[in-house]
């Protein structure tokens, strides 16, 4: 997918990146450093679509002529947010929450460009069932260090992708950057640039 202005993803994932470069785009990385802290009350969707569009506006402002791709993923139980975990502890307690649950994936996508000042966010949601887990297989996973960056404490496309009992929506959604999204709102930006071209 080729883009006429440089594209830039807000975010350090890695997963994020290689999904996006299995759509044929050369994005350049350029983290966005905010504050992921949730408001009191906020709702796990109103969550990640600030998230989201404040990690692409923050970056932008740094970058006017690029597109900003900025997104944001979250775990949550009903309304109750799961985070990341800080250290082994943290991480076991969350997945023993999670275990034999059906839970929900939340992940926002924005798009914006700070020389139009016009911009896109959107939300997507996965929901999946983990089967019981044991401490066993709880205690092995902490121990390769794969929970201590990711949302809920998990990878789906890790090894943890062995304990989904059910799954309804988009996989990449869980990985963390629905790619369909992406394009639908870059194709909407496209437009406008298109329109103010003509302009």
């Amino acid at each position: 997918m080729e883009y006429p202005v440089p594209v830039i993803l807000a975010s350090s994932s890695p997963r994020r990146l290689q999904l996006l470069s299995a759509l044929g785009m050369a994005v350049d990385v350029v983290p966005a450093a905010i504050n992921e802290t949730a408001r009191v009350g906020e709702t796990p969707d109103r969550l990640v679509r600030r998230l989201a569009a404040t990690k692409a506006i923050t970056v932008a402002a740094r970058s006017p002529d690029s597109v900003v791709i900025g997104a944001d993923t979250v775990v949550a139980l009903g309304r109750k947010i799961v985070g990341k975990p800080e250290n082994a502890e943290q991480a076991r307690v969350m997945l023993t929450t999670l275990s034999g649950k059906r839970h929900q994936v939340y992940t926002g996508v924005a798009v914006y460009r700070e020389t139009s000042q016009r911009g896109w966010v959107t939300v997507e949601v996965a929901e999946m069932a983990f089967r019981e887990l044991d401490l066993a297989d709880i205690d092995a996973y902490v121990a390769t260090g794969e929970p201590f960056d990711k949302a809920g404490g998990y990878g789906i496309q890790g090894s943890a992708g062995n304990w989904v009992d059910s799954f309804t929506g988009n996989l990449e959604t869980v990985i963390g950057l629905p790619t369909d999204a992406v394009q639908r709102l870059l194709e909407r930006s496209l437009r406008l640039l298109s329109e103010v071209g003509r302009g």
